[in-house]
């Protein structure tokens, strides 16, 4: 008589997502490198389409509030634009992009001194010469003549 042998079940290293798809967060993911592609190849509104379905995916991610500010920012939507940078800033304030991009929404708007204090800060945050530039031309500070040393 054949004795039968149960099968133990294999042991997963990496977790698969059911049902063959993708997880939220991969899915996340996928839709961010879709939207920055549809933002490089020129087609901003497009690429706020696909990036609002990744902010729904994955809520409060800066990369993806970031992206999708600069793609409102690209269509001529500055105040939504301004408001993803300000949500991004919620998430990181240590984002100098994020403040910089914020910077040039405000100047769209016509919200000029809120505008120089973002730029300020990008410069504070990193200091390069486009940062400097804004800075000092809106009038929030001396950005650029600290010189290192």
């Amino acid at each position: 008589m054949r004795r039968m042998l149960r099968k133990q079940p294999a042991v997963l290293l990496f977790p698969l997502s059911t049902g063959g798809t993708m997880s939220e967060e991969e899915n996340a993911y996928a839709l961010l490198g879709r939207g920055l592609q549809l933002l490089d190849e020129g087609n901003p509104a497009q690429a706020a389409l696909v990036l609002e379905r990744a902010r729904l995916a994955e809520p409060g991610k800066g990369s993806i509030l970031e992206a999708l500010g600069r793609a409102y920012f690209s269509s001529g939507s500055y105040e939504v634009a301004a408001s993803c940078f300000e949500e991004a800033l919620e998430v990181d304030p240590t984002n100098d992009y994020a403040h910089y991009c914020l910077g040039l929404c405000y100047l769209k708007i016509k919200r000029k001194g809120e505008a120089a204090g973002h730029f300020k800060i990008a410069w504070t945050l990193r200091p390069s010469d486009e940062y400097s530039r804004m800075a000092r031309r809106f009038g929030a500070a001396e950005a650029g003549a600290e010189e290192e040393g």
